[in-house]
């Protein structure tokens, strides 16, 4: 059998991954530029339409835009109304798919039906799902971002679960240590988001000052409800009522 020329270069499959801004997307990005296995042709981030943020984390799109930059990857947006139906979201998911791109890349840790739902969602346009970092244990994922040098802070947070204080604050070992017995360290039960602003994913890190907390009641409807167009089911202490987001403004 002949065998390939010291030339030769083997096709990587083309994907996008689906960038949410926070830590865990930042790792599971870190894992796969690092590995070489793909060739991530774009980034991609659903967005709330109405105020023009990203979804369920609530950051300003112009901070999204520098982080994009400053990783080096090109970044589509999704805008998804408050009441979008699966079929709407997928004709937009369809929509923003590059040529040849076979695969989308996640984020997500161990919630089961959160994976189902984006795998029967992508299959209907013909793609697959990637998940780097899933079903690690979260501390130990923890482990791992510290030690890569990331950065990141708490730009929602899920008040069945924890207070306003936990806003704008950021992650390190000694928040992890503070969070009830009952909290995943990584929030993978929705209960916060954050913004990853420094790292070996990013260039440079992305300037940001703290600014102010706002809270948005989850049973109010568009124009002024939780910002988010996917809600964890909360198996906290107590119902979520709402969340406290912290306005991360661009320095």
């Amino acid at each position: 059998m002949a065998r390939a020329g010291p030339g030769a270069s083997t096709m990587k499959e083309k994907i996008i991954f689906c960038w949410s801004g926070g830590k865990d997307s930042a790792l599971a990005l870190n894992r796969l530029l690092r590995e070489g296995r793909y060739e991530v042709v774009s980034l991609l981030t659903t967005c709330n339409e109405y105020f023009q943020r990203v979804s369920m984390h609530g950051v300003r799109l112009e901070l999204l835009e520098r982080q994009a930059q400053s990783i080096g990857l090109p970044l589509e947006k999704v805008f998804v109304s408050q009441r979008s139906s699966n079929e709407e979201y997928q004709q937009k998911m369809s929509a923003h798919q590059a040529r040849g791109v076979t695969g989308c890349a996640f984020g997500d840790i161990f919630l089961e039906d959160l994976k189902r739902w984006r795998e029967e969602n992508l299959v209907r346009v013909g793609m697959r799902g990637i998940f780097p970092i899933w079903k690690e244990d979260s501390r130990a994922l923890l482990g791992e971002f510290f030690a890569l040098g990331f950065g990141t802070v708490i730009c929602c947070v899920n008040d069945a679960w924890l207070d306003e204080t936990a806003a704008g604050r950021t992650i390190d070992e000694e928040f992890i240590r503070s969070l009830p017995a009952n909290v995943d360290p990584c929030g993978e039960n929705g209960e916060f988001h954050s913004f990853a602003f420094a790292g070996p994913v990013f260039k440079e890190p992305v300037k940001f000052t703290v600014g102010e907390k706002v809270y948005r009641p989850v049973e109010v409807t568009h124009p002024a409800d939780s910002n988010s167009s996917y809600v964890c089911p909360s198996s906290g202490p107590r119902a979520t009522k709402g969340f406290w987001f912290c306005d991360l403004l661009p320095a």
